[in-house]
Order: C-alpha cells, then structure tokens, then sequence
C-alpha cells in the first residue's frame, strides 16, 4: 500500500512529556498550550486524546506537534484552505423549495487518526458487512432461504421500495451486487465501534476523502513530516479495476463509464472527480443510447461501445421502458442490455433493500446465518416501529430516543430526543402513529468527538467515519474513509446537507 513517509523523526522525549503531561493532568488529557489549550471533551470519548487507550508514538508526536502551534497559525492555514476550496469547485448543492445552492465542504484541519489496531477492526469488519449483505442479495432475488427460515419477515423485503422485481433470477459476476459501499461507523463513549447504517445504493462522499488529504499536505505538511501515514491516491485505480472485472467476460479491453444526472446533482463534483481519477467519460443519459443489444456512446468520431456503466443515479431514473417513463435521465433499453450480459451496471439495481434502515436492524442474523461469524462491528440497538412491542417502547421513550424514517438520508425527517423540544415531540409522534411502519429507533448513543478549529478556539464535536469499500472479485478498502464532523455545538448530525464538516482521516501504517 502507499504511504506518506518522511524522515522518521519520532521524538520520543517529546511523546515521554507529553505523555506524562497527560497523566498529570485533568482527565481530558489536554496538552498546556498550543491549538489544544483550554481543550476539553467533557467526558466523551475523544479520538485524539483516546482516555483509556494504549499510546501510540505517532499520535503522541502529532499531539505535541499541535501543542506547540500557535491558535493563529492554524486560523491561517484554515482560511488559506477555505480559499483554495473555492478557487479549486469542491462543493456541493443544498436544495431548498426555491433554490439551489453550491457550497463549500467545510474542512477542518486538525485530522482524525485511526491506529493500526483500530484500522484492522474496521477494515475485517466492513469487509465482513459486504459480504453478508451481497449474499442476502443474492438470495433474496433467488432462492429466498433467508425469508423461509424466517431470519428477517417477509414482508419487509419483499414489500420494500427498494426490492426489484426486475432483478428476480438475475445472476451478476462473483455474486457481487454492491460494488461500492459506503458504511457508516461510529463510537461510543467507551471507544467502542458500532455501525450506524449501511449505503449500498450510491454512496457519496470518497472525492472528499482524496481531496482532504490533498488540502492537508498542501496547508500542513509539517504536521505530517516524519509519521507514516496510508495514502488513499490509489482509489481510483482500484475502482476502475473492480469495475474491469465485472465487464463482460468476452472484452479484452473494457470501456468503462460513469453515469451522472448532470451538473445540477448534488454531487456532480464528485461525479467529474470518479470520471478524472478512473480516466473515463463522464456521461449523462443522453450520452447514451442501445442498439441491437448493445450500449453504445455518442463520440466526436461516432458511437463507441461501453462496458460497464458506474452509475451514480437511482434506479427509477435508469431506464424509462423498466422504470419511470416521465423520468429520462437513464437510457431507454438499459436493463435489456444488461440482462443480455453486453453491459455490466454497477451498483446493480436492487441494491436499495440493503439501505433500509429496517433491514440494517436485522444485519447481525444475517451475517450469522450466512457466515456463521458474529459481527466484527456491532450495530447500534434498533426498535423496528412496524413492530407493536418496539412502537409501544418508542412512544413511551421518545424523548430519549433517535427516530429515523427508514427510506431518508442526509439526516433529514428524522428527531433526536434529548434535543428536541415539547412541541416538536408532539407533532412526532403523531407522525409516528400514523405511519410507523416508516421509522425506526434507536438509543442516543453519545458518540466520540475529535478537536475541531471554531469562532471560539478548538472545541469538541462530534464525529462519525464512512470508510468506502470496492468489489470486484475481492473486497478492498480505502484506508481511512470520510470523516464528518457536527460543526454546531451539541449537534449529533454530521451530514454535510445539514451543516456538517469532514475531516482527514490518517491510518497509521
């Protein structure tokens, strides 16, 4: 794997005092002066300090190394950062009933670091996830053993939005329906890892991972000179060769495309950022078109074939003869196409069962019953409201709990308990009754923080990490993953939609 190496110059007298700093004062942990003075994660599990974990030189270097950086140095070099954002188009687009507006990813500075140790749990634990969720898949459009031994309820796959009839008996290579995952990971204020939901449509969010390491060796290489960091350039490389594997068998050299809805997507950025780093066209539908079976794309010197189509719009957009015939972002004849096996289409269609957030509640029977392996990675304890005895509990708790409706993202519809108000609570759970068969609930888990630079110095936020994941005959992971950081105080959600930030992540090699 690559990595960031530079001359090796661990200091181990300045890792022993700050150490011993740590030990001799409050229990926070936090260095005298520097970009960490006056820090203090009130009792939350910190992923910089990590109380309670075993020290690690490199963390320790990093620590003293913002120790001794003056608040108005990093100020700068946020402010420089912004800049070069905005000079450079990273956005993204937040919509409202009346506008559209491209915004800025707020990044923040001081990385997110993920030991050894640490790494290994989430990688084997992603990996394992996948796995298990590509075999229910499978099943579910084939055999549908996991439904007749009664391991999840009927009803709830086949009566998802996100099942497919189309999809019924159709095989894809290496049983791989998910050929990109996003899984969202967070801890608790013990430390400990629990997945928080599973993305296994179109997960956004890596360009960020790659672009935030970019920003970092650009506006903070110093902080970085001499720890050995894994590099996370190789992603696109790694994406275009999963997606090589799953192009018909009978090309030598398969042509591969990245299907967008346009320049008004929320994350087209992302979109031109996954075309550039795999070295293929960035195509729209109209780009596309089928003939005798085959799809072909519009070139300057006449059509040319495509292969295998990474797609980064909905199902109900893909094909209007399958899907919606008012919807034309796809390509007329796709599914077709790709039933006859002249066109591979990844993620596969059908994949949206695996995003339920209902189903994720039941993800722990599924990897025992087709692994027969506990989770690496535990879930975070989940109330299906379509259940009476869980809408009951939910009714009675509900200022304690976390709802979510179980077809959103991006943090919206859904209410956390302990911060919401008498009235809002209210109208909740009205909501709930009516229609509880779409949420489900879960505990307020108090989720570890990372030290993020704010208007009133470097302060505590919550944070969560969405490591990505490539299938083509094998399971890869880009090490790291996207960090998302709750910029407002007291705030749990993370998503960028909703005000969020991201981070850099380091993986200590």
């Amino acid at each position: 794997m690559p990595e960031f190496s530079g001359s090796q110059m661990q200091s181990q007298s300045l890792a022993q005092t700050l150490v011993q700093s740590q030990s001799a004062g409050p229990s926070t942990g936090a260095p005298p002066h520097g970009v960490l003075q006056g820090y203090d994660a009130a009792g939350l599990f910190c992923e910089m300090l990590r109380p309670g974990q075993p020290t690690h030189p490199a963390l320790s270097l990093l620590l003293s190394r913002l120790a001794a950086m003056p608040i108005e140095s990093l100020r700068r070099r946020a402010a420089d950062a912004e800049r070069d954002l905005l000079e450079r188009g990273i956005t993204f687009t937040v919509y409202s009933d009346a506008t559209a507006i491209d915004r800025i990813l707020p990044f923040d500075l001081i990385p997110r670091v993920l030991t050894p140790p640490e790494w290994r749990q989430i990688e084997t634990g992603v990996i394992q996830r996948v796995r298990a969720l590509n075999m229910f898949l499978h099943d579910i459009y084939h055999e549908q053993k996991v439904l007749k031994d009664g391991i999840i309820p009927r009803e709830l796959v086949l009566g998802n939005a996100g099942y497919c009839h189309q999809m019924i008996g159709f095989g894809v290579p290496f049983g791989a329906t998910i050929h990109v995952c996003g899984t969202d990971i967070v801890r608790d204020e013990t430390g400990r890892f629990m997945v928080l939901e599973d993305n296994a449509r179109t997960p956004s969010g890596v360009a960020y991972v790659v672009e935030n390491r970019h920003m970092t060796l650009r506006v903070l290489s110093d902080l970085m000179t001499g720890l050995s960091v894994r590099g996370v350039d190789e992603y696109g490389l790694r994406l275009h060769h999963a997606m090589a594997e799953i192009a018909p068998q009978s090309v030598l050299d398969p042509q591969v495309v990245v299907l967008s809805p346009g320049i008004f997507n929320s994350a087209y950025f992302e979109h031109v950022f996954l075309a550039r780093e795999m070295g293929v066209p960035l195509v729209e539908g109209r780009d596309l078109l089928v003939e005798d079976g085959q799809v072909w794309m519009r070139t300057t010197a006449g059509l040319a074939p495509v292969h295998t189509i990474y797609r980064r719009i909905g199902d109900d957009f893909l094909d209007p003869d399958v899907f919606n015939p008012d919807r034309m972002l796809g390509v007329r004849g796709l599914m077709e196409a790709w039933r006859r096996g002249s066109v591979a289409i990844a993620n596969a269609v059908g994949t949206g069962v695996a995003d339920d957030k209902a189903v994720y509640a039941y993800m722990p029977r599924i990897i025992r019953y087709y692994l027969s392996e506990e989770p690496i990675i535990p879930n975070v304890e989940t109330h299906i409201c379509a259940e009476a005895e869980a809408l009951t509990y939910t009714l009675d708790n509900l200022e304690k709990l976390v709802v979510k409706p179980v077809a959103e993202s991006g943090g919206y519809g859904l209410i956390i308990g302990p911060h919401a108000t008498r009235a809002q609570l209210a109208e909740f759970r009205e909501r709930l009754k009516h229609n509880p068969a779409n949420y489900i609930s879960q505990p307020t888990v108090k989720l570890s923080v990372s030290p993020t630079l704010t208007d009133e110095g470097v302060q505590p936020r919550h944070i969560d990490l969405r490591p990505f994941a490539v299938t083509g005959k094998e399971t890869w992971v880009l090490p790291g993953g996207l960090s998302r950081v709750a910029l407002r105080k007291g705030t749990l959600v993370v998503n960028s939609s909703q005000g969020g930030g991201t981070k850099d992540t380091w993986v200590l090699a």
